[in-house]
């Protein structure tokens, strides 16, 4: 069966990439020579230097190959002129009459705590529901409680 495709921004895979290297060319050659440097003091069974190395190996590990995953399954969406990905929105909420600005990205790359917007994936509730529409479209959120937005204003970001 077929893994289904992960989509993300091109501003996201560009991200991934960078940590990416960063991996390989920095965090991987630094722990080996902590590896060398841990058995080199002799005794490994007590070896609190080579255990912490070891650990820090295996996370290193870990995230490259999940990244590389990623990058075989991920597909870039360009943003066209109905909101998509890498669109940054600006709506109001009908019931708070509050407004609020998001960037709608991937899965892999929604942060809702980030500044100074939070980065809302395109399968929650609010990201799903934005996907094909305009700004002054009226969209109904169906979450646990349902409201209703207003887009005012979406840009590629």
């Amino acid at each position: 069966m077929a893994e289904e495709k992960m989509i993300m921004t091109r501003e996201g895979m560009d991200k991934l990439e960078k940590e990416y290297r960063h991996l390989l060319d920095v965090e991987r050659p630094e722990v080996i020579e902590a590896l060398q440097a841990a058995r080199a003091q002799g005794d490994l069974s007590e070896n609190a230097d080579y255990d912490a190395a070891r650990n820090r190996q295996a996370e290193i590990e870990a995230r490259i190959a999940e990244i590389e995953h990623i990058k075989d399954i991920a597909q870039i969406v360009e943003a066209g002129d109905k909101i998509s990905l890498g669109y940054l929105i600006t709506y109001r909420d009908l019931d708070s009459n509050e407004e609020h600005t998001i960037k709608l990205v991937g899965t892999v790359e929604a942060d809702p705590m980030a500044e100074p917007y939070p980065l809302v994936s395109n399968e929650s509730a609010l990201g799903a529901a934005l996907i094909g529409h305009s700004a002054g479209d009226e969209i109904q959120i169906e979450s646990v409680v349902p409201y209703r937005i207003l887009v005012l204003k979406a840009e590629i970001a």
